[in-house]
């Protein structure tokens, strides 16, 4: 049996927000991406990311507009506001705390 590899809730939100910091993708693009990213150990089926993107963008952290994609179909694309910079930092710094207070226990236990 292969490792669990569910997502804590919000991990997925942080892992796109991270993903267009360098710049705007289409949804295909950024599921791809956080795959490559990861070695091949998260995948993000449509099913999560679509929804997860159109929250990021009622909570204003993402826009999305029309564009092509480079396979030349239409597709939206999403990129980060200035409210989901300042969120992504956050989100960064609670999982830095996060991860350091498993990892304690996890040396401790």
């Amino acid at each position: 049996m292969p490792p669990s590899t569910d997502l804590l809730q919000g991990t997925l939100d942080m892992l796109i927000l991270k993903t267009l910091a360098p710049g705007q993708e289409h949804g295909w693009a950024i599921a791809q991406r956080i795959q490559e990213m990861s070695n091949n150990v998260l995948q993000i089926g449509q099913g999560s990311l679509y929804p997860a993107l159109h929250r990021l963008e009622y909570k204003g952290w993402i826009r999305a507009t029309w564009g092509a994609s480079e396979n030349n179909r239409r597709a939206r694309f999403y990129a980060l506001t200035t409210s989901g910079r300042k969120q992504l930092e956050a989100e960064l710094q609670n999982w830095e705390r996060l991860t350091g207070a498993v990892n304690l226990v996890l040396q401790i236990a």
